[in-house]
């Protein structure tokens, strides 16, 4: 039997009827928010009866929706092994070009993160790193370039930045434990989550930093922990972590933290440039 759900779904996208098309794009593309709806809640949504939600539940060989809805809960908990992602993306792209099917995909990716980012959340974020005694960026395994990225940047606008991309628990805690009420933790972490990641959140929480969530999901265990949740959308279903969304999230965050400081860092850049066309830094041919 197929196990996962994702993968039952592209497997019978075929034989599906419109209705159950549309119930089975609207899974796929909001799985997290699908999980949590009933039946009748997910069929009006989509622009289908109740009934046809049960059936969708049966035509993939689940005994009723409810074993459907906590298949979907299991999956936004646990997410997909390595050997289900690859299984899942073989299936997904079909016969279509990967470099098509991928970049349309991360492209869909940006389009919802931009609908779905809480406006009120980033202002409040900047407002909080612009004004932070210390900057502690945490984000390892495949976050960790995100983090690096962010922490470059934030390292020429501020110089009170931390990164911390280490797994080892020791060490991470070691970082972070002076950390304190002027702080602020901003924390990156998608499927599958670190959990390191989670405790690194919790303990800024619990001594009074402020912190940012960069994550997936309202139901990311990062979330419980933060003062302001960015999403970005990644894809807990491709071969590879898509950091896409994410880092163009980061890319918006460092530009709005540049322009709340905007004299400040305009001295500073021209310093920089001093010293960077001194030693020579760029190639000028």
């Amino acid at each position: 039997m197929i196990e996962h759900l994702l993968t039952r779904i592209e497997m019978n996208m075929n034989t599906f009827s419109k209705g159950q098309k549309r119930i089975a794009n609207y899974i796929e593309e909001h799985y997290d928010t699908a999980a949590f709806m009933t039946a009748a809640k997910l069929g009006k949504t989509v622009g289908v009866s109740e009934s046809t939600v049960v059936r969708f539940a049966n035509e993939l060989g689940y005994e009723g929706y409810p074993k459907l809805q906590k298949a979907m809960q299991e999956m936004i908990r646990d997410k997909l092994t390595s050997v289900q992602r690859i299984d899942v993306t073989t299936t997904r792209i079909g016969n279509n070009h990967v470099l098509d099917a991928i970049m349309n995909q991360d492209i869909d990716k940006i389009r919802r993160t931009l609908e779905e980012t809480s406006r009120e959340d980033f202002e409040k974020a900047v407002k909080s790193i612009v004004k932070a005694k210390r900057i502690y960026i945490f984000g390892v395994r495949s976050t960790a370039s995100l983090a690096q990225f962010l922490g470059y940047y934030f390292g020429l606008i501020f110089d009170n930045v931390r990164v911390i991309t280490d797994t080892s628990k020791t060490h991470t805690y070691e970082q972070l434990f002076r950390i304190e009420k002027d702080d602020v933790m901003i924390g990156i972490s998608f499927p599958r989550y670190s959990t390191m990641a989670v405790e690194a959140m919790s303990l800024a929480r619990d001594r009074g930093a402020n912190s940012i969530a960069i994550t997936d999901s309202m139901v990311s265990p990062l979330v419980s922990a933060a003062d302001e949740v960015l999403l970005a959308r990644s894809d807990m279903a491709s071969v590879v972590d898509s950091l896409v969304a994410p880092l163009s999230l980061i890319n918006a965050l460092i530009v709005a933290t540049v322009l709340e400081k905007k004299d400040e860092v305009t001295d500073t850049f021209k310093e920089l440039e001093l010293i960077w066309n001194h030693q020579g830094v760029y190639d000028k041919k």
